[in-house]
């Protein structure tokens, strides 16, 4: 963390900016009477991944940065599950680009969860 001078230079929250992109433009083709349910919980959900990376790194404590990269893992594991559903109703048939994203994210969140850890 030391050589990084803000978390916008992480590649994690870099991918995870990315991915807000990718779920908003997915859910512009939603049914309309998905908008208070669907549309809005990925697009919370994704929006979480970023914000809780970048809240985390501003908490300056080892301890509490890996409690919101957790979170983070968190709201990427309600978002793939909530792909998982779209995909299921056919709001969606090709995720590709998502699904493999999202597994990106995931190792991504967990390595540095794991390099962290170890320097305690």
């Amino acid at each position: 963390m030391t050589s990084i001078k803000s978390y916008k230079e992480l590649l994690v929250w870099q991918k995870a900016m990315a991915l807000v992109t990718l779920i908003y433009n997915l859910t512009k083709t939603f049914p309309e009477d998905e908008r208070f349910g669907l549309t809005s919980q990925m697009r919370r959900c994704s929006v979480s991944i970023p914000s809780n990376i970048a809240e985390g790194w501003g908490r300056l404590s080892r301890k509490n940065y890996i409690q919101f990269l957790r979170i983070s893992r968190g709201s990427l594991y309600e978002l793939e599950t909530q792909i998982l559903i779209t995909k299921q109703l056919n709001y969606i048939n090709d995720s590709e680009k998502v699904e493999s994203l999202i597994i990106e994210i995931s190792k991504m969140l967990n390595s540095l969860i794991r390099k962290l850890e170890e320097k305690e």
